[in-house]
């Protein structure tokens, strides 16, 4: 049987290193699934997913977790457009994908053909690189420059595959004008300053008294420079969210998160400092970072679009984290160990932990969903991965999980987009089977997809050769976040025809499915359903029923937020007693953050 491009396009992805592709079967695609199965499934495996979004998040974690390209697959048309919610994760997450989708015949091009749609269009936007492929002697070079600029540029590339397109027979191209040849590999280069900008810019570290860090995603791969150029500074570091696993957090020095989901510490050290330096991050807020003009600042980042674009420093480093602050430590001066900024700062740090506790354990109707994530801290396992949807669980699992060097955790971050947390945890199993896995979602994300990809872990989790994996749901039968930042940010009351959900027991589907199901709803019994979870023979569901009106609040309660919050009041919230409630429990804990505006 002569080798058909369907075949060449698996071959050639093998070639490329690709071991593992997340997707969803359709006949616009058929071509390169029997493909699949003629080149063998134990070389390239196939995980099918219950929806092709949730194969697109799959891919962008699995990259996360691996460093290499992450592979999603879908028919054309519905299955195609399916994909793009996970595409824009990867985008704006700065990750490695490549999506391969089906679409209508050639021939029918043009011609309002069932489910044609105009893809290049559709990704255009997504995608570094998106080609609908036209002949066979095209699909090389395709193929090539898809897998080369999507982990060259750090994210998404789209290659179309006409359906009739996919049986033909494969050739190379010609060696005549008109046809181009191309080559399998790439290595990322390593990407160092001038050493004149890297002597600025110690020159303004060196000059300050009271230096501040703040790390993300691009710091992950270097820990141990980032802990030793903080060393050296005597400087605390806060954390962006995707940075959340750069640094462990029984460091003292360590502020934990910052922003809206972030910590007292955290804010208090930024509206404090005289210096910033800011590694591999594209923290959003500029609220939540020094005024303008009030302290001296350096970036680097390997994307230098990224620069000076939420804070103007004085020194823009563009070059790769971990070999910059390499090449930038021996022009750093050494300091006397501790000092008073360094003192300050760990003060802060123990007296927040302390009041994260109070928060945690205070009293809630039925559970305190911070004492879900607290009380998950001291059990994790070693090297565990933990995964976090979009919502309140974020503010948990940015606040009160206490990470430990070794383990690894992310979530949608620049996208924030729901549903993720479970196909992320997926990914990371495939990425490591024999470590821990545990995700943390709320209901609303549980509903709207989370709940259909437990079916994949039904079907996928014997293939694992360690079986732990613990989804947990936040059921609180509301859309929390949002119902706050009603409140809060808007003034208004809830809106239950919007905000209120059903009731789901999502333990009992899992033990439906083959899973084991744990339901907890007595706040006594929150530890002991965490280690029943996680010493489980198979994949779990612990479900724990929390108060909605713990607030989610900020590290720093303005006066305008306040007045909006307070006018709720004068406007009857259907939950106004529990709602009021919530918030005295927690400011009576001494957990109300930050000065007032």
């Amino acid at each position: 049987m002569a080798k058909t491009v369907g075949d060449f396009v698996v071959e050639r992805l093998y070639e490329w290193g690709v071991r593992r592709i997340f997707g969803y079967p359709g006949d616009g695609i058929n071509g390169v699934l029997g493909s699949l199965n003629r080149f063998g499934n134990d070389r390239i495996t196939f995980i099918q997913v219950r929806h092709e979004e949730m194969a697109a998040f799959m891919a962008c974690a699995y990259a996360k977790f691996t460093g290499e390209l992450g592979v999603c697959l879908s028919t054309g048309g519905p299955g195609a457009t399916h994909m793009i919610t996970g595409l824009y994760d990867a985008k704006l997450d700065h990750m490695p994908v490549l999506a391969i989708t089906g679409q209508a015949p050639r021939t029918a091009r043009g011609a309002h053909y069932q489910q044609e749609l105009n893809l290049d269009r559709v990704f255009a936007d997504v995608a570094e690189y998106v080609q609908e492929a036209e002949a066979p002697a095209q699909v090389r070079h395709l193929v090539d420059s898809g897998c080369r600029i999507a982990i060259a540029r750090r994210g998404v590339s789209v290659l179309v595959l006409p359906g009739d397109l996919q049986d033909m027979p494969y050739h190379d191209p010609p060696r005549h004008h008109g046809a181009v040849a191309s080559g399998i590999g790439y290595a990322r280069p390593t990407v160092l300053p001038h050493e004149a900008e890297l002597r600025r810019a110690a020159d303004v570290l060196n000059a300050g008294d009271k230096v501040a860090m703040l790390v993300g995603a691009g710091a992950l791969g270097a820990s141990d420079e980032v802990e030793t150029v903080a060393r050296k500074l005597n400087a605390g570091v806060a954390k962006a969210l995707l940075g959340k696993a750069v640094l462990p957090d029984d460091l003292p020095w360590v502020t934990g998160s910052i922003g809206y989901l972030g910590t007292e510490p955290s804010y208090d050290m930024m509206m404090e400092c005289d210096t910033l330096l800011m590694v591999g991050t594209g923290f959003p807020y500029s609220e939540f970072l020094p005024k303008e003009g009030k302290v001296r600042a350096v970036q680097v980042d390997i994307d230098p679009s990224m620069l000076s674009i939420r804070f103007p420093c004085e020194v823009n480093l563009h070059g790769d984290a971990g070999a910059t602050l390499r090449a930038l430590l021996p022009m750093l001066k050494d300091r006397p160990a501790g000092g008073a900024w360094r003192e300050r700062i760990e003060h802060h740090v123990r007296e927040w932990w302390k009041t994260a506790q109070e928060r945690a354990m205070a009293k809630a109707n039925p559970i305190n969903p911070q004492r879900v994530a607290w009380e998950l801290s001291p059990q994790l396992p070693s090297h565990a991965i933990i995964t976090s949807d979009s919502g309140s669980c974020a503010n948990w699992y940015a606040r009160d999980l206490k990470i430990r060097r070794g383990m690894d955790c992310s979530l949608s971050g620049s996208l924030a987009s729901m549903g993720a947390a479970v196909p992320y945890a997926i990914a990371a199993k495939f990425a490591h089977p024999s470590r821990p896995v545990i995700a943390m979602v709320g209901d609303g994300a549980m509903q709207m997809n989370n709940m259909a990809e437990l079916i994949t872990i039904a079907k996928y989790w014997r293939t694992w050769s360690n079986p732990a994996c613990v989804v947990c749901v936040f059921n609180n039968e509301d859309l929390n976040q949002v119902t706050w930042e009603q409140r809060i940010m808007q003034g208004d009351p809830k809106f239950e025809a919007t905000q209120r959900i059903p009731d789901v027991p999502y333990h009992r589907f899992a033990a439906l499915i083959g899973l084991k199901g744990i339901f907890c709803n007595e706040p006594d019994k929150v530890g002991l359903a965490w280690e029943e979870a996680l010493a489980s023979d198979r994949p779990v569901v612990v479900e724990f029923k929390t108060d909605p009106e713990v607030p989610p609040l900020p590290p720093h309660i303005t006066f305008e937020q306040a007045r909006k919050f307070a006018s709720t009041t004068f406007k009857g919230d259907p939950n106004e007693a529990g709602m009021l409630g919530g918030v005295v429990r927690q400011v009576l804990s001494g957990i109300l953050p930050g000065e007032k505006e």
